[in-house]
């Protein structure tokens, strides 16, 4: 290659022009929608698509594939997944208060079911939809060609109807993003005639007219009073509330029923009505006894079903506050506005300007319309008054047809006088032929006409078809030539829609301030059960009182415990885990439960040794024992902490926990007590529990005792010193044959059972 076809391109400016140029075709080609069809351009693509195979509302319906297949290979050369999407939206009466697209099949729900696969479903243009396409054949916008030329698209639909208002939209692109919410049509239609009649309207005087969104799935805007700041700045946060009604219940309990949900959740119902059963399902809301969906054809009724005695309003407050039945819908009025230049410029609109960028469009379309519709009633008029001329002289014209050699002489004879060549009865006639001169038009429309014209009814046809063009075209002169005459036509259409859809508001509006959920707790006992694998459930008394006692025995520990308490479990690695028991699944008796280390920080190989209510530990006093035999007294108190997991006592990088044991204050206080330390080795020492020093949880304890090379502390226990036996890994020892501090300091062992003991 030589090197005057080396092209030098600075790197990091080539990176910054290729990202602005994607990042414009993303925001002006792709997600935005125009101010003034309210349409993204794939939306704008199917629409006209479904208009070039004809699917208006009164044609049958076509398969969805058909659409998605010519929207792709004509205009929009994306993914066909992306397009049918884009298609299945403009059908969702629960999204657009006004749908683009007549769905047939399986398009999805409100519950978040998806749309069927396009070769099941079916499409045409819905009525709203058919009014963005109206004559669209009469030149009122300017078409494009399409991505390889092969085709013609309009730049813009000619919308009459102010869609970006009534349907709403949303869309990212890069570095911004647009979140346009529906309103009522009826509404909208009002504010913009308004806006018509006076120009300079406030935005507060347009509130009269819309006064906040109105959303397809209803429900309440709690924040009526921030929408003048969002209509203004066009932009901010609605807060959006469910609509509840309150009913009576089976067994006295009462019913919260949902009837109309937040538009955030629109198309994903289901989501709400699981988050209400977890809420139940996890003891969130003791008040909850059910939760379940009895949503139909005629509506959303969701059933959240309260217990007994409880308190409603206090419950919806906590509902609202941890489920999406109260939520935010954050408002970003931004579109593209056409520029000269026609590439578009995104920009935030207010109320006004969106209504004012909807009014200025409506006057070119009207603008176009009527001189297309002037234009094509003064060639009318042409060729009438031609036809209607031409039967005054009919016999001279037949004369002139019958001599003629050819159309074009007879057609030039007609034109422009020329007789030469033409065979005429009479001198008269030619010389009466002579003064003809029709335009071309007219000459061509009476070279067309059939015999049948001349019948008398069909001439006097042509006579009232000429009057009723005079006047048409007058009257569409002086509509062009007044902007209130076109102001008129533009309002009188703009009624005929209201009539259409006429609707009454279905999101209300209030004032309200968010209330706190006072929680309250009904105290019940509960029974923590593990098994030797490391699970656990929370089973209430009353289930747990009815197991029988060989289901019982499956569990290697069972702690009675307060469903407000929390549950602490100490480990070997010299750690003390907290769960909170709302943390621990209720369950069954049958139900297999939640491993332990999945509640807590536990590690997979760190093994707990005592598990005790919070409770119940606050009140006692722990003995600390670790494999290198240091020994330490422990007060409960200290390990109150609102972490989930601390420090429990201070180890050697070589030392773990073998024991800890829960005593009372009185066990220490008295010194009944007496400790047995067993070694792995088989020595074993014991000591009253008085000799046992009490420390903070952040000491490593005291020597209790001295250990021989390689051996270490196996196992602890605090037994009566009148004791007998003591029970260490299913076998019983004789407590009476553990020797002294004194003796065991000599190293004498100790045959610690009737037979000879060896620990592994």
């Amino acid at each position: 290659m030589s090197e005057e076809n080396i092209i030098q391109l600075d790197f990091s400016e080539e990176m910054k022009t290729s990202y602005r140029d994607y990042a414009m075709s993303v925001i002006v080609a792709r997600a935005l929608p125009d101010v003034r069809d309210g349409l993204k351009p794939v939306q704008r693509r199917i629409l006209y698509a479904m208009k070039e195979l004809g699917l208006s509302p009164d044609k049958p319906h076509r398969k969805s594939a058909r659409i998605v297949g010519d929207t792709m290979g004509k205009y929009h050369p994306h993914g066909d997944s992306s397009i049918y999407d884009a298609l299945v939206h403009m059908t969702e009466d629960y999204s657009l208060n006004a749908p683009l697209v007549d769905g047939h099949g399986n398009f999805g729900s409100i519950d978040g079911d998806g749309a069927a696969a396009m070769r099941y479903t079916e499409a045409r243009l819905s009525k709203p939809g058919m009014m963005l396409l109206d004559n669209l054949d009469k030149g009122l916008v300017d078409f494009l060609p399409n991505f390889d030329d092969s085709e013609k698209e309009p730049a813009v639909l000619p919308a009459t109807l102010p869609n970006l208002l009534i349907n709403g939209t949303t869309g990212i692109a890069v570095g911004m993003a647009t979140n346009i919410p529906p309103h009522n049509p009826t509404e909208v239609i009002d504010a913009v005639i308004a806006y018509m009649d006076r120009p300079g309207i406030s935005i507060d005087k347009l509130m009269d007219y819309i006064p906040a969104p109105d959303f397809p799935t209803g429900g309440i805007i709690i924040n009526a009073s921030d929408m003048r700041d969002i209509y203004e700045k066009g932009e901010g946060k609605i807060r959006l509330r469910a609509r509840t009604e309150i009913e009576k219940g089976d067994a006295g309990r009462t019913n919260i029923v949902i009837t109309e949900i937040p538009y955030t959740i629109s198309g994903n119902k289901l989501k709400l009505v699981e988050s209400l059963a977890a809420l139940a399902k996890d003891k969130v809301f003791d008040e909850i006894y059910d939760v379940r969906d009895e949503s139909s054809k005629e509506g959303i009724r969701i059933v959240v079903e309260v217990k007994k005695g409880r308190d409603i309003d206090n419950l919806l407050n906590g509902l609202y506050k941890k489920s999406q039945m109260e939520d935010t819908y954050g408002v970003n009025l931004l579109a593209i506005r056409p520029t000269e230049n026609g590439t578009g410029q995104p920009k935030v609109f207010n109320l006004k300007s969106l209504i004012e960028e909807f009014v200025l469009f409506q006057e070119d379309l009207y603008t176009r319309e009527y001189q297309f519709l002037l234009e094509k009633a003064k060639k009318r008029l042409e060729i009438v008054e031609g036809l209607m001329k031409a039967t005054d002289v009919i016999d001279l014209i037949i004369e002139i047809l019958r001599g003629s050699s050819s159309v074009k002489q007879a057609k030039t004879c007609l034109i422009e006088g020329i007789t030469e060549g033409i065979k005429f009865k009479s001198k008269a006639s030619e010389k009466e032929a002579a003064t003809l001169s029709f335009t071309e038009n007219q000459a061509d429309a009476i070279l067309a006409m059939q015999l049948s014209k001349l019948i008398g009814l069909e001439i006097l046809k042509l006579h009232e078809e000429n009057d009723t063009l005079i006047a048409n075209i007058a009257e569409y002169e002086k509509v062009l030539s007044d902007s209130k005459e076109l102001y008129k036509v533009i309002k009188g259409r703009l009624r005929e829609f209201k009539k259409i859809f006429n609707s009454p508001r279905r999101t209300s509006l209030m004032d309200t301030v968010a209330k706190a959920y006072v929680e309250k707790v009904v105290i019940e006992d509960l029974y923590v059960c593990f098994d030797r694998f490391g699970y656990t459930k929370a089973i209430d008394a009353a289930a747990f009182g009815r197991a029988s006692e060989e289901t019982k025995k499956d569990f290697s520990f069972v702690l009675k415990i307060k469903n407000t308490d929390k549950l602490c479990i100490f480990t070997d690695k010299g750690n003390m885990h907290q769960v909170k028991m709302e943390k621990v699944p209720r369950c069954k008796m049958k139900d297999k439960g939640t491993l332990i280390h999945s509640l807590c920080k536990m590690e997979n190989d760190e093994e707990g040794l005592l598990y005790v209510s919070f409770e119940e530990l606050f009140e006692s006093i722990l003995l600390f024992v670790t494999k290198n035999g240091y020994i330490k007294l422990v007060s409960g108190a200290e390990f109150e902490t609102g972490r989930q997991m601390i420090a429990a006592t201070k180890l050697d990088a070589d030392d773990e926990v073998v024991g800890v044991i829960m005593l009372s204050a009185s066990d220490v206080l008295t010194g009944t007590k007496k400790v047995i330390l067993l070694t792995k080795d088989g020595l074993s020492l014991g000591f009253p529990l008085s000799e046992v020093s009490e420390l903070k949880k952040t000491s490593r304890g005291v020597k209790g005792i001295t250990l021989e090379k390689e051996d270490t502390v196996a196992f602890a226990t605090v037994v009566h010193p009148a004791a007998e036996t003591f029970e260490y890994e299913g076998k019983t020892l004789n407590a009476r044959r553990v020797r002294n501090r004194k003796r065991a300091a000599k190293g004498q062992k100790a045959n610690l059972m009737q037979n000879t003991l060896t620990l592994e």
